[in-house]
């Protein structure tokens, strides 16, 4: 394990999809809240959901974690991330702002930039009549963060009539601010994120700019973004890799855990696409086999708080018994210990 022990884990997480039938989409919409309420019961610092366009997974999460906030009292919420190419920076500030406001200061909104995936199909729906002029850089980013800073929106502010207005987005959540996030893969998202102050996502999947190592490569983006963030080494960082212990699975389960864990195994061998995206393997088996696993990262030795991916698309039952195992098993041999 190197010269050097790893830091006891301090901050345990989990992000799901949200998964649902197109028929029925009221019962998996239920089953992600009823997975983020056991997280609370389980003890985990905070439970992330992702976001799906145009398909069977959560399209808003803002609102799943409004939901959630009103069925939990103290596990903090997160989006991981949200595509900023969707959004109306201003309109989203607004709403991070109140369910902010709703969860008692418990949101963790991540963002991320980059075109619309399948943008010339979608642009005619999404800006009719903006689609060529649209900017999907930092600089959308920076909008967000200067609204949800409380910075003014507008030069107007004061009475018309009846109706009092204001030059900031309002709600406003002081704290929030600081719960912002960054879901980074290459080193420039990694650098620009800690040169802007936000806290910084590292999940399963990195771009292969340096080399076809993938926890050297992820090292090397944790450092780079603490190298530029006025805190430093203190700086957040939290990592994703995907998780399946076994420790509790039935038989059937761990056949269909390791059926999907080795269906995805060949996508890991070298980077992907012309991006050349790089994905970690899955780690499966025990709770102690998975600790050991990520001892061994020198990725994972570089932070103390984690936001373990459940995989995509396996049943209530099957993320009942993972976030249990997590929560009693894995997290413990990390040097983790459940929130009260």
């Amino acid at each position: 394990m190197g010269d050097q022990a790893p830091k006891p884990l301090r901050r345990l997480g989990f992000l799901t999809i949200g998964l649902f039938d197109g028929t029925n989409p009221q019962a998996g919409h239920e089953s992600t809240l009823e997975v983020i309420q056991l997280g609370e019961q389980l003890g985990f610092d905070s439970a992330w959901v992702r976001h799906r366009h145009l398909q069977y997974g959560i399209s808003s999460p803002v609102a799943v974690l409004a939901a959630a906030s009103q069925r939990t009292s103290r596990i903090e919420l997160g989006t991981a991330v949200i595509p900023l190419g969707w959004e109306n920076p201003l309109r989203l500030a607004e709403d991070l702002a109140t369910v902010d406001i709703l969860s008692g200061g418990r949101l963790n909104p991540g963002v991320s930039v980059g075109q619309p995936m399948h943008y010339d199909a979608v642009a005619p729906a999404l800006y009719p009549d903006t689609a060529d002029a649209e900017d999907f850089g930092y600089e959308r980013v920076s909008r967000l963060l200067r609204f949800v800073r409380g910075e003014p929106a507008t030069d107007f502010a004061g009475k018309e009539g009846i109706e009092v207005f204001s030059d900031r987005v309002e709600p406003h959540s002081p704290g929030l601010a600081a719960r912002m996030w960054y879901g980074g893969a290459s080193r420039r998202s990694a650098e620009w994120a800690g040169e802007n102050g936000m806290n910084f996502l590292t999940s399963s999947v990195v771009k292969a700019e340096e080399s076809d190592d993938f926890g050297q490569i992820q090292l090397g983006h944790i450092r780079a973004f603490r190298g530029r963030h006025p805190d430093g080494e203190g700086a957040r960082v939290s990592q994703g890799l995907v998780v399946i212990p076994t420790d509790s699975a039935s038989a059937e389960q761990r056949r269909r855990y390791e059926s999907y864990v080795d269906s995805r195994l060949p996508r890991t061998a070298a980077p992907q696409g012309p991006a050349r995206l790089l994905f970690a393997p899955d780690l499966i088996g025990t709770s102690e086999q998975i600790a050991e696993a990520l001892y061994r990262h020198p990725a994972y030795r570089e932070v103390d708080e984690v936001a373990f991916a459940l995989p995509f698309s396996f049943e209530h039952e099957d993320y009942v018994q993972l976030l249990t195992d997590i929560a009693t098993r894995l997290g413990p041999a990390l040097g983790w210990r459940p929130a009260g």
